[in-house]
C-alpha cells in the first residue's frame, strides 16, 4: 500500500514538473523577428599575421531586421591603425538562440574583409555574444583571428 502511494505521488510530481517546464521551454525560443532592432557593440581580439598577433578593437552600431539582414558602422583600430567602416550582410537565428552571420566590411566604399561569426542571443534577445569563425580578405586570403563581440539592443519596446 505504501509503495503504491509513493508511486502515485511520484507520478503526480513528475506530471506537475513537466507541466511547469513545458511553457517555459516554448517561451524561451528565439526568432529573427524578436532579434530585429538596433544594437551597440564592442569588439576585441587579435588578428594573427605572419609577423605575429596584432590587437584589434572596435565600437559600432548594427541594425538587424526580421528578414535576416544586418547593416551598420564601426570605428576600429588594428595595431593602432584607425578606420571608420560600414558593413552589411546576413544572419540566421535558430530557435535555441544560436546562429551565424556573414558580414562584408567596407572602408571608403572598398571591400576590406568578409567575416563569419557564430552568435548566441541571451537576455531575452537583448544581447548578442559572438566569436569570429573566419576573416577573409578580398583577394581570398584567410587570416586566423581570435575576436569576440558583445552587443546590446539599444532600444526595446519597453523603452519610453
Amino acid at each position: 500500500m505504501k509503495l503504491g502511494l509513493t508511486r502515485n505521488l511520484a507520478g503526480i510530481f513528475l506530471v506537475a514538473l513537466l507541466a511547469a517546464i513545458a511553457p517555459s521551454a516554448s517561451a524561451g525560443q528565439c526568432s529573427q523577428a524578436g532579434a530585429a532592432g538596433k544594437y551597440g557593440f564592442t569588439l576585441a581580439g587579435v588578428v594573427i599575421l605572419p609577423t605575429g598577433a596584432v590587437s584589434i578593437a572596435a565600437v559600432g552600431s548594427a541594425i538587424l531586421d526580421a528578414a535576416g539582414n544586418v547593416t551598420g558602422t564601426e570605428a576600429r583600430t588594428v595595431g593602432g591603425g584607425y578606420a571608420d567602416e560600414t558593413f552589411n550582410g546576413t544572419y540566421a537565428l535558430n530557435s535555441d538562440c544560436t546562429g551565424s552571420a556573414t558580414i562584408q566590411f567596407y572602408d571608403s566604399g572598398q571591400l576590406v574583409r568578409t567575416s563569419v561569426l557564430s552568435l548566441v542571443f541571451d537576455s531575452n534577445q537583448r544581447e548578442i555574444r559572438m566569436v569570429q569563425k573566419s576573416l577573409t580578405l578580398p583577394n581570398g586570403a584567410a587570416l586566423p583571428v581570435v575576436i569576440t563581440v558583445q552587443a546590446r539592443k539599444m532600444f526595446t519596446q519597453d523603452d519610453d
